[in-house]
């Protein structure tokens, strides 16, 4: 596969200091590909064909419907529905023959009906289509720690990543970095997260001491929004604001 860098939005995303800024770049993309959704792309043939094919997610149907485009959100569902249904009555034909062939006996007989049912309803265009820009993303992250200086000495004063893309990262490291570079990354990365993380949990603790009567007139701290931050580095971004601030 050809990579290729986008250093511009990742050193955005590290100038911002949120807990994760590879969070903010999903986010980032997230916005713009249900824009894209929902405008001239709806009316393309192969955008259609790709919706019609793989469909779209629980979350970026809400997404979508949150977008107020009732129309334009009708049109992928009405194709996609259509599509579907084809798919449907030819599973259903496929059933309905095994059965009579005598090839339904035995407990585990309808497994192969739950895999194809199940995978009419877990692909998502949207996802495919973040996950392009994303691994652009993460490439570059590393290119950059590998290559830049001072994008190495803003990610060491950072509050690193959350725990999911401490995982990406690190297997991307595992594929664009060898020997000691590998290693040192590792290292670095795994030092910032759990960092952080220890941070987070000391401010979470405070948080839920402060309930106790004897705390009531001590100060908050910084545990306000630590059961925020600590969901977020432990999940990904996903409650309070959506910008991430650590």
């Amino acid at each position: 596969m050809q990579y290729h860098l986008d250093t511009i939005p990742v050193w955005e995303a590290m100038e911002q200091n949120t807990a994760c800024p590879l969070c903010a770049l999903y986010r980032r993309v997230e916005a713009a590909e249900i824009e894209r959704s929902l405008g001239g792309s709806v009316m393309e043939p192969d955008a259609r064909i790709r919706v019609n094919e793989k469909g779209i997610c629980a979350r970026h149907h809400a997404q979508l419907f949150a977008m107020q485009n009732r129309l334009g959100h009708a049109l992928l569902a009405d194709s996609h529905t259509k599509e579907l249904l084809k798919k449907l009555e030819g599973l259903e034909k496929k059933a309905a023959s095994c059965e009579k062939r005598g090839l339904f006996g035995g407990g585990d007989s309808l497994e192969w009906v739950v895999r194809e049912l199940d995978a009419l309803c877990r692909s998502c265009v949207v996802c495919d289509d973040i996950q392009v820009h994303m691994e652009r993303y993460f490439y570059t992250f590393v290119h950059l720690w590998k290559s830049d200086a001072a994008f190495r000495e803003k990610w060491q004063a950072s509050q690193g990543v959350c725990l999911p893309h401490a995982a990406e990262l690190l297997a991307r490291a595992q594929k664009h970095l060898v020997g000691s570079a590998r290693r040192e990354f590792a290292a670095s990365l795994l030092s910032l997260v759990k960092a952080n993380l220890t941070q987070d949990e000391k401010d979470l603790e405070w948080f839920t001491l402060k309930f106790d009567y004897r705390n009531q007139q001590k100060p908050w701290g910084n545990s306000r929004d630590a059961l925020e931050r600590t969901v977020n580095r432990l999940r990904g971004l996903c409650v309070g604001g959506g910008d991430g601030q650590g």
